[in-house]
């Protein structure tokens, strides 16, 4: 039965080092469930050891995760990849690995970028510096996601830093978007208007939070779909089948 589904396809948990402690996989799903989100991806920076921490903190629940990271491209920009498979999201990591700076974190002053497991237990921390751009760019980010059958969706795009509009006036025709999204800051019957760039593409918005009242208050975006699927989101964005983006 088609029904609406509320989605946040854009949050970090503290493996990421510029969000909070308190951003654990299962205390985001917790809050998931308080405040009925039924979709989150979990999109930690150029990373994605909390992905299988928060499937199985959803166990039991009505909260769907899909698989996710937000990746930092060489020309700065932040793409959103999301898979539908583990073994998808495996691979990708490897394209990951293969193409990270090399650059070690520094805790003191990126902060901490924590892995844990379902009970919020510290497993390890990640020492790879995750603040920092990846030498694959944005084409070749996009076609290595097609190539895995996953969906990249350009980040805050209305953002004056750290966007695909901000670092290259325009999105390239080469580069293979499923959807973009807008931040907070613009409402997204605004965006097209506003963002002449955008031009036909789907327009999405998320919390991107790194704070759980970020989480919690942060705009989400209303799917109509069967299931709370990556399959059915594609549809939606492409408004087949019935499935389409409500808000």
């Amino acid at each position: 039965m088609m029904r609406q589904f509320v989605a946040d396809l854009h949050v970090h948990t503290l493996l990421s080092p510029c969000a909070a402690i308190e951003m654990t996989p299962r205390n985001i799903v917790w809050h998931a469930v308080q405040h009925k989100v039924d979709i989150i991806a979990i999109t930690d920076h150029n990373a994605c050891d909390n992905v299988t921490a928060a499937l199985e903190a959803a166990k039991g629940t009505d909260v769907t995760v899909l698989l996710g990271m937000e990746v930092e491209s060489k020309e700065e920009a932040h793409l959103i990849v999301l898979f539908e498979k583990m073994r998808q999201l495996n691979a990708w990591e490897k394209f990951i690995q293969e193409h990270m700076s090399g650059r070690l974190n520094d805790a003191e002053r990126f902060g901490a970028q924590f892995i844990v497991d379902a009970d919020d237990n510290f497993v390890a921390e990640k020492n790879e510096l995750l603040l920092a751009s990846l030498t694959a760019g944005v084409a070749e980010i996009s076609a290595a996601v097609k190539r895995l059958d996953g969906i990249c969706i350009a980040s805050h795009v209305d953002r004056p830093t750290y966007s695909i509009i901000s670092q290259l006036g325009f999105i390239p025709p080469d580069v293979d978007l499923a959807a973009v999204e807008v931040s907070r800051h613009m409402p997204v019957e605004d965006a097209v208007q506003r963002i002449p760039a955008i031009g036909s593409l789907p327009v999405i918005t998320a919390s991107d939070a790194h704070v759980m009242e970020d989480f919690v208050y942060g705009p989400k975006t209303v799917f109509y779909l069967e299931q709370p699927t990556l399959g059915e989101i594609r549809q939606a964005l492409l408004a087949q089948n019935m499935r389409k983006v409500v808000v």
